[in-house]
């Protein structure tokens, strides 16, 4: 595990902490992985136990990927195709850890504004599917051909469309087993304090 700025320890601790709050919330042996993106990384955390089995840093982050590929405001297709590039390949190093993990689970506040577009409301505990994501992605897209950030429904700021990106590309890995077969069944558990 690399850590590339001094926020990655805290962030490991941070994932640690949520991952052991977030077993309360599921049965023993279910296997679940805790996701947080921060602003330079994004710590994974994967277990069925009481503590993690694993964890990983991964070199993107939301104020690091906004800042390397997002000139404009919104950023434009091409920037948001360069920054999955490179989102795509740095969740490629957690390949192994999260295979066998369908249950995402978060409790990050862009992914909470994420799940209010999505639904329309937000309360403690709320699951999001790869299809939502989706959705909102597609308003992002728009928002980057030129659909106004009010009329689209979503946030104008970089480090949302960054969150949203490496969500989308995080919940798309075919090590997750229920993507694309069947959608439906791939949650993400947002946990919201």
């Amino acid at each position: 595990m690399q850590c590339v700025h001094v926020e990655c320890g805290e962030m490991q601790t941070e994932v640690i902490r949520q991952y052991r709050a977030a077993r309360q919330g599921f049965s023993a042996g279910t296997p679940i992985a805790v996701l947080h993106i921060g602003e330079q990384e994004t710590v994974i955390a994967t277990g069925a136990g009481n503590e993690p089995d694993s964890v990983l840093t991964l070199a993107i982050g939301l104020h690091r990927t906004a800042a390397e590929f997002f000139i404009h405001t919104p950023p434009s297709p091409a920037e948001i195709e360069n920054a999955i590039m490179q989102v795509e390949d740095e969740i490629t190093r957690a390949r192994e850890m999260i295979a066998g993990y369908p249950t995402l689970v978060t409790s990050d506040p862009y992914i909470r504004e994420i799940v209010h577009i999505a639904s329309g409301h937000a309360g403690s505990a709320m699951q999001l599917t790869i299809d939502a994501v989706e959705q909102v992605f597609s308003l992002l897209a728009s928002h980057s051909l030129g659909r106004p950030a009010s009329s689209a429904g979503i946030s104008s700021d970089p480090a949302f469309a960054a969150t949203l990106l490496i969500l989308r590309e995080f919940m798309q890995s075919p090590e997750i087993p229920c993507y694309p077969r069947d959608s439906l069944t791939c949650r993400l558990k947002v946990l919201f304090d």
